[in-house]
């Protein structure tokens, strides 16, 4: 029996079903744009990381196998712009795969590399070299907010204040050539709220069946605004169902499982992956989410819980292995009657809070959780009774025959 037949060899179902440690490497805070809704708010072009911080991460991680004891793995790479450090990136990838193996890791064969990219540069050689050396293993999302007018509201460069779409765009077909099954993830501010419905029809027409929306965590939000979002909604999902997208298409906005009370099971849960996931940034600094690095937050001090030298601290890492949605939610959200499917991001609960805390959740998107709970409401009521309805025509369509 050959050695690489010793090695257990793993289904990609693994991965997919949520089982997956996130490890996340910041190998830059550069970027070509300046996003007007980016929460990363410390971006420069100075710090990158350095190759030997990534072997000594990479190492310590996989030396440890005992303390990653989860079936599989994402490995995720960010910015900035991962793909800026496409080099580096590479010689990352090649050193994982190969330790993998030579430890015979569990992880062998059983593991990810993910990426949220601009898509500015996708098209590059570099990129597109690696892409082919790595497809099996590969998960890559491209950012386009919708319609143009909706993308170059926020997406601009740093340097002009140039709108992105037609750079983003031309790198569509051939991303979605690579990866048919591929979704997008658009994000929602104050702003761009009246292009909602037009910009999930566009991504549909560009041949995205998958996209991926939610509204901004911080506190942006105007008066009226959860109004306009919940007539955008209630158009685009007239559409969806009077035109049969819902057949073939999919928005993140309508769910079954959105707006109903919390049972015991949801009161146990938490609804962010902090402290389960593992970030690492370019002085070898380990973080319990990518939020809680200094770049990401305007009012806290990074919460680092280790480093690639020391190892993490499980003391530090403890409070986010506490968090359920009861201990850090007030009264009103537990008992709120349509409080399943209200997101929260734990990095802003931490930068928003009143005191250096982790147990305070941020309730700035109560009202447009709202608004998208009735018109996902509306949206389910409907699309049940046109069912109904082709299904009783249908019927006796057949008696008749």
């Amino acid at each position: 029996m050959t050695e690489i037949n010793m090695i257990r060899i793993k289904t990609n179902d693994v991965w997919k079903g949520g089982m997956a440690k996130s490890i996340t490497f910041i190998v830059t805070k550069d970027c070509q744009l300046a996003c007007k809704y980016c929460y990363l708010v410390g971006k420069n072009s100075n710090e990158r990381m350095p190759w030997e911080v990534a072997k000594q991460a990479v190492d310590y991680i996989l030396n440890h196998e005992n303390d990653f004891a989860e079936e599989s793995v994402v490995w995720d790479f960010i910015g900035g712009e991962p793909f800026l450090e496409i080099d580096l990136i590479d010689r990352i990838c090649d050193y994982i795969k190969m330790e993998q193996f030579k430890k015979h890791h569990h992880w062998f064969n059983s593991y990810r590399f993910s990426f949220s990219t601009n898509g500015i540069n996708y098209h590059e050689e570099k990129v597109q070299r690696f892409i082919d050396k790595n497809k099996n293993h590969l998960s890559i999302g491209i950012t386009i907010d919708g319609t143009e007018l909706k993308h170059d509201i926020n997406r601009v460069y740093k340097a002009s204040g140039k709108g992105s779409y037609q750079d983003v765009v031309r790198n569509i077909p051939l991303w979605l050539s690579q990866f048919p099954d591929a979704s997008t993830k658009v994000t929602i501010s104050s702003a761009d709220i009246p292009y909602i419905k037009e910009s999930v029809l566009h991504l549909y027409a560009l041949g995205i069946h998958q996209v991926n929306i939610n509204c901004v965590f911080e506190d942006v939000w105007k008066t009226g605004d959860d109004a306009l979002f919940e007539e955008q909604l209630l158009l685009l999902a007239d559409t969806i169902i009077d035109e049969g997208y819902y057949q073939d298409y999919a928005c993140s906005f309508f769910s079954e499982h959105l707006g109903v009370p919390l049972d015991c099971k949801l009161q146990n849960q938490n609804w962010c992956g902090a402290g389960m996931m593992l970030a690492v940034d370019a002085n070898g600094n380990f973080y319990p989410c990518t939020r809680f690095a200094q770049y990401s937050l305007r009012n806290k001090k990074a919460w680092i819980i280790g480093n690639i030298h020391d190892g993490i601290d499980k003391n530090k890492l403890r409070p986010f292995l506490m968090l359920d949605r009861c201990t850090q939610s007030t009264q009103e959200c537990i008992d709120c009657e349509v409080a399943s499917g209200c997101a929260w991001c734990q990095g802003e609960n931490y930068d928003a809070a009143d005191t250096p805390t982790i147990y305070q959740r941020s309730t700035a998107i109560c009202k447009m959780h709202k608004a998208r709970v009735r018109a996902n409401n509306y949206y389910w009521s409907k699309l049940r009774y046109r069912q109904e309805a082709d299904e009783k025509y249908n019927t006796n369509k057949m008696t008749l025959c």
